[in-house]
């Protein structure tokens, strides 16, 4: 067995190395971490922009790239804490998002202002018991190449928005949307899609 895999499956020591990385109730990594191991594992491609306030709260036990020509503005949140964080080429993260894992977004991306991109969802089920103590869900979100994200939009845990795709300003995606298509509204609905035949958008309403 790897020392990775021993590490996992003993809790007591699970939990040791998890606070020797992260301070307990904490998301942000330890500082020795931020600097001695992220660089090894973590890829970040040529010419990449990260603004100075992004916070980048990622791991090195879950995987963290960003692709060429790429940028994160100001005061945006990354997080790779329960899953991976996949960025490609020539992709806009803009100001104030939050994207935590699994996220995969693809290449020539545009994510306007203040948009939640969260693959990670809270228990509750039991009543019993505080839902902080009853752990997490994931299902990976993929926004696929060439997608344009608008302001103040929500993606839901498990939803996957297709190629060259338009979510409009403010729209909750809580299901899967086709690729060339433009979705709106809370929850969203698709509104166009893209005719190839016609070569044109149509409206589906």
């Amino acid at each position: 067995m790897s020392v990775s895999g021993y590490i996992r499956n003993n809790a007591r020591l699970k939990k040791l190395f998890h606070w020797m990385l992260i301070p307990t109730n904490q998301a942000r990594p330890r500082l020795w971490v931020r600097i001695f191991l992220n660089p090894f594992y973590h890829h970040k491609g040529r010419n990449v922009i990260i603004r100075r306030w992004v916070r980048m709260d990622v791991v090195p036990f879950n995987h963290f790239s960003i692709g060429n020509n790429s940028v994160i503005e100001d005061f945006s949140t990354i997080n790779n804490g329960v899953g991976d964080v996949v960025i490609g080429e020539n992709s806009l993260v803009g100001m104030s998002n939050v994207i935590i894992g699994p996220v995969k977004i693809g290449d020539n991306v545009i994510f306007a202002q203040n948009i939640v991109a969260s693959g990670l969802n809270h228990n509750y089920t039991d009543i019993y018991q505080p839902i902080h103590k009853q752990g997490v869900t994931v299902a990976s979100i993929t926004i696929e190449d060439d997608c344009w994200i608008g302001a103040n939009v929500v993606v839901t845990a498990g939803v996957t928005i297709g190629k060259h795709s338009v979510i409009a300003a403010g729209t909750v995606v809580t299901k899967d949307v086709p690729p060339y298509s433009v979705a709106v509204g809370n929850p969203s609905r698709i509104i166009k899609k893209y005719d190839e035949n016609q070569k044109q958008w149509i409206k589906t309403y």
